[in-house]
């Protein structure tokens, strides 16, 4: 499941909660009990490490030259 940021429009809180896509909102702000609160759009923390597809050349027709000329 991901982790969405909710944003309290009333003291300005910012709460991490855990759920699914389709579940509503939380009902009420943890700090002040208000309850407006806003969904944040925020950046994933995927990430890609090790080999990729630029860095091994994959996707490029340079990568494709480049095995060719690799000897057995």
């Amino acid at each position: 499941m991901p982790i969405y940021e909710f944003l309290c429009e009333a003291c300005g809180n910012v709460t991490e909660q855990m759920q699914k896509v389709t579940d509503p909102p939380p009902a009420k702000c943890p700090e002040c009990g208000s309850k407006r609160m806003a969904k944040l759009v925020s950046r994933s923390a995927f990430q890609l490490k090790g080999g990729g597809w630029y860095k091994d050349l994959y996707a490029s027709s340079a990568g494709a030259d480049a095995k060719k000329k690799k000897p057995d």
